[in-house]
């Protein structure tokens, strides 16, 4: 599986799909997070509500976010996969935080969240023919193909856990 080119996803999803390595997609998709469900577990519960300034998010809404995230981007690609061809809206990332509940939740339970939709996200990509793969649709008003999500989805994580690392548990 070759690499999303420019015109497969919006210039600003760049940032994301350039941490990717190289390899197959699906591949990384399935063992990245296994390095991320470790650093989460890892964390005692009362880091969950640790921002690392005051208009930030705390840990539990960052992977509140990337697990919301997740949900969407893979819900563009089954949209897309089935050649639905339905342009699909944006989702505003702050108001889905604010009222995600993340807070009330734990941050293990969090975690164990994030593992069954990205469980999820492996096996509906599993399911793509080569074919479903070059699909493509228009989300965010900005044309993506199946391929593109998926870099995004990997890449997505990829970005959060580094500020994790770097701002909140660094």
């Amino acid at each position: 599986m070759k690499r999303p080119v420019a015109s497969e996803y919006a210039p600003y999803y760049a940032r994301y799909i350039e941490l990717v390595p190289d390899g197959p997609i699906v591949d990384i998709l399935r063992t990245q997070v296994r390095d991320t469900l470790e650093l989460l577990r890892a964390q005692p519960e009362a880091k969950g509500e640790h921002r690392y300034a005051p208009d930030k998010w705390s840990i539990k809404e960052l992977v509140g976010h990337v697990i919301d995230g997740e949900r969407v981007f893979a819900y563009r690609a089954l949209r897309f996969g089935r050649n639905d061809a339905t342009q699909l809206p944006g989702f505003e990332q702050d108001d889905y935080v604010r009222d995600g509940g993340f807070a009330a939740r734990s941050l293990h339970h969090l975690a164990d969240e994030l593992e069954a939709v990205r469980r999820a996200t492996v096996l509906l990509y599993e399911g793509f023919s080569e074919e479903h793969w070059s699909r493509k649709g228009v989300a965010s008003e900005n044309p993506v193909t199946v391929r593109g999500l998926a870099y995004i989805i990997a890449g997505h994580e990829l970005h959060h856990v580094k500020i994790l690392k770097e701002k909140y548990l660094g």
